[in-house]
């Protein structure tokens, strides 16, 4: 057998637990070089992003002329229609900028979701603006679905602190049609999965558990949410403290519409939260779960208030995963979505 190269059978080596030499040499590969260190990739986990920004969503008249609303947009790079969340940036009531929550929203984009990151009215502006706000943006979206290959029965809202707030409140009122103004109002404005970290779910109680100047400052008539329900105090206007019209600021808190038939809701606090009492989480987890419907609440230990624990991969990985579970198939479309398609 000289001059011949002895081989097994492919049969024998496998027999033998011998592995089949692989089918190609790295040293094969066009552009090896000795020296090269060849990286093997694995199955693909991310997709593409392209991003969008100053997208259009609403206009609102003011007494100084009319403002554009803006959104921004994460759109994964793929043919299939895609599910869609609309991420809505806390500030206290007072600020709402949809830069804020790059990690988590590109780790959603990369996930198979169209990121939106809307901003929206805030205090000196008074409620329902913000919530008129939100609903136009997931009407936008859904008007305008085929553009960006959204599938428009799969559109779920995510906020924090009080963007938070603003999230609970559109998967509350959908119902309540008085909060539907402006563009596309052909469309509903329903969302089908609310994700809320460290929001807000009732502006009485802000502070409860609170001491000291934690909780007194949630009595006083300038802290934000009262201006959110009561505007700013001028000439014969009194404004107000949040407890002023307790109706009123019931009416402007997601725990005011709780009822049975609502979307899933996910909720996560921080333990250690000293601006937002980790209480408003538990209470809404209670109140929803009181009435049937499925609701995640995750207490996050030693979590402050939008500090660096919500930027770490467990927290993105929980909110990435929660969203696939609940916006994966096909949702059900309302009679008017229906025929709004």
């Amino acid at each position: 057998m000289s001059g011949k190269k002895s081989q097994l059978h492919p049969s024998l080596c496998r027999l033998l637990t011998i592995d089949e030499p692989p089918k190609f040499e790295t040293e094969a590969l066009p552009g090896y070089i000795d020296g090269v260190q060849v990286m093997q990739m694995g199955k693909p986990e991310r997709v593409p992003v392209d991003s969008i920004s100053d997208v259009v969503y609403s206009q609102v008249k003011k007494q100084t002329g009319n403002r554009l609303l803006k959104m921004s947009l994460l759109i994964p790079r793929t043919s299939q229609l895609k599910p869609a969340i609309v991420f809505f940036p806390g500030g206290g009531f007072t600020t709402a900028e949809r830069d804020k929550f790059l990690e988590m929203r590109v780790a959603l984009a990369q996930a198979g979701f169209v990121v939106g990151s809307a901003e929206y009215r805030v205090v000196p502006d008074v409620f329902p603006a913000p919530v008129v706000d939100g609903k136009a943006a997931i009407r936008f979206l859904r008007t305008n679905a085929t553009e960006y290959g959204i599938d428009p029965a799969r559109i779920g809202v995510l906020g924090n602190s009080a963007g938070g707030w603003l999230a609970e409140m559109l998967g509350t009122t959908i119902d309540i049609e008085e909060f539907d103004q402006g563009w596309f109002v052909d469309q509903t404005s329903e969302v089908q999965a609310v994700a809320s970290l460290y929001g807000i779910s009732n502006l009485l109680n802000i502070g409860e558990g609170y001491e000291g100047s934690h909780y007194k400052t949630h009595l006083q008539d300038n802290v934000t949410e009262a201006l959110l329900v009561n505007g700013v105090a001028f000439s014969d206007h009194p404004g107000g403290t949040i407890d002023s019209d307790e109706t009123k600021a019931l009416y402007a808190s997601p725990m005011g519409h709780v009822k049975s038939g609502l979307p899933p809701f996910l909720l996560m606090h921080g333990s250690d939260d000293t601006l937002v009492s980790p209480i408003q989480g538990s209470q809404f987890y209670q109140a929803l779960k009181e009435e049937g419907n499925r609701v995640d609440y995750y207490l996050v230990e030693g979590a402050g208030h939008g500090d660096v624990s919500w930027y770490q991969e467990p927290v993105i990985n929980l909110v990435v995963s929660w969203f696939k579970e609940h916006l994966s198939g096909s949702q059900s479309l309302s009679n008017d979505e229906k025929k709004n398609q």
